[in-house]
Formats: structure tokens, C-alpha cells, sequence
């Protein structure tokens, strides 16, 4: 296990600290990164390659479209989409595009992920540099826990080639209503299967065993 965000370990050693914020592990393992506010972000990465992310972006958004929120999520900012019919996707030049499909007399919106190789057009070709930059290098489930330690939030997280955040994907929470707005008096945790499948069919890691029933509610802020 490695931890993020914390200088008071040896590097090197075991639970020692990255020196990179967001550089990629390796498949299944476990790092926390401390968060300012006192909670704690638990990733578990997964290879980010060109065929492990196509298949996981292409189970989520073909199979699971209506269980999930994504968007950028940063300091300051985070957005919260999701698709009311069964996006369409396609992949052209390293780049996943996935959105709703036309509709004539109507708006029609979608996104574009790059997670292979990026070469551009014959007349302009990427730059190696700029290529590897846009290019996912780094994808990890997460989980965040409260600083009392208890879960609040379930998602999946991707980098580009800078560690720069591209996207976040909110997976059903336990604690939420089927549409995100307001907390439940009793959690679901079956919400917690289609994170904890995920998890171990491309990050390798086994699912945990459903929380206590009588657990107390996480603090948000």
C-alpha cells in the first residue's frame, strides 16, 4: 500500500509515500491519498491500456448509461452528467467518442476520451509530445472515506499523460437516492455490487464484504 499526500514516511519502504501525486500503480494496488479536509481517498489502480480502458468505458456507458454520474471533479468544480437514453459509441484516432445519438431538430451533446494511440491527420500529424499528453495514463477505482473513516463516496477516476484529471465516474451510492439529491435514512449496500464487479474484473481486487447494516451515516461536506 502506498500513501499520497504524506511526507513522514521513508520512500521506498512499505505504506511509503509517492513523490508524484496521481502517478499510476500497478494493477490491484491499494494507495490513500490524505485529503485537506481530513478525508481520505482510497485508490485501486488498474492498467491503462488501450484494451482495458475501451472495455471498461464500453461496459459502463453500453450496459450501466443509467446508473451513473461523470464529469471533471476538482477543487472548485464538479459536474454531475448523466445520459437520459443509451449513448452510441465510437473510436477514431485513440479517442473513445460517446454520446447521445442525433436527433434532427434537436441539440445532441457527447464527449471524447483519448485512451490509445493518438497520431492526428497525414496533413497534421500530433506531436509525440502532445500525443502522450492527451493519452489516459493512469485509471483507478475509488473510495472515499470520511475522516472518521466511514465510506461516502464510490467512483472511478482517469489521468492523461501530465496527471492531469480527464474524468470522474460516480457509481450508485448507498447512501443516496436513485438520483444523487438527498441522503436515505437506511443505505442500499447492494449499490455497492456494480463498483465492487468492476473493481475486481479490471483492477484484480476482490470484492469486500458488505458493510455493518446499523452503520452510522459518513459526514459529507
Amino acid at each position: 500500500m502506498s500513501t499520497i499526500g504524506d511526507d513522514n514516511e521513508n520512500p521506498g519502504e512499505p505504506g511509503s509515500a509517492r513523490s508524484v501525486r496521481g502517478a499510476p500503480g500497478a494493477p490491484g494496488e491499494r494507495a490513500l491519498e490524505k485529503n485537506l479536509d481530513g478525508t481520505t481517498t482510497e485508490y485501486f489502480d488498474l492498467e491503462a491500456t488501450e484494451e482495458a480502458l475501451s472495455a471498461l468505458l464500453r461496459t459502463l456507458f453500453d450496459e450501466h448509461w443509467d446508473r451513473i454520474d461523470f464529469g471533471p471533479c476538482m477543487q472548485g468544480a464538479v459536474f454531475e452528467l448523466r445520459f437520459a437514453t443509451k449513448p452510441r459509441i465510437s473510436y477514431l484516432d485513440g479517442y473513445l467518442t460517446i454520446g447521445e445519438e442525433p436527433d434532427p431538430g434537436q441539440s445532441r451533446w457527447h464527449f471524447h476520451l483519448c485512451v490509445g494511440p493518438h497520431r492526428g491527420t497525414k496533413n497534421r500529424p500530433t506531436p509525440p509530445e502532445l500525443a502522450a499528453w492527451r493519452r489516459c495514463s493512469r485509471a483507478a477505482f475509488y473510495r472515499d472515506t470520511d475522516p472518521s473513516g466511514r465510506p461516502s463516496s464510490w467512483g472511478l477516476r482517469f489521468w492523461n499523460g501530465r496527471g492531469e484529471q480527464m474524468m470522474t465516474v460516480f457509481f450508485p451510492n448507498p447512501w443516496l437516492n436513485e438520483r444523487r439529491t438527498k441522503f436515505v435514512k437506511t443505505p442500499d449496500w447492494s449499490k455497492l455490487e456494480l463498483w465492487m464487479t468492476l473493481r475486481e474484473r479490471f483492477a484484480g481486487v476482490p470484492a469486500d464484504e458488505r458493510p455493518d447494516p446499523e452503520a452510522m451515516r459518513p459526514v459529507i461536506h
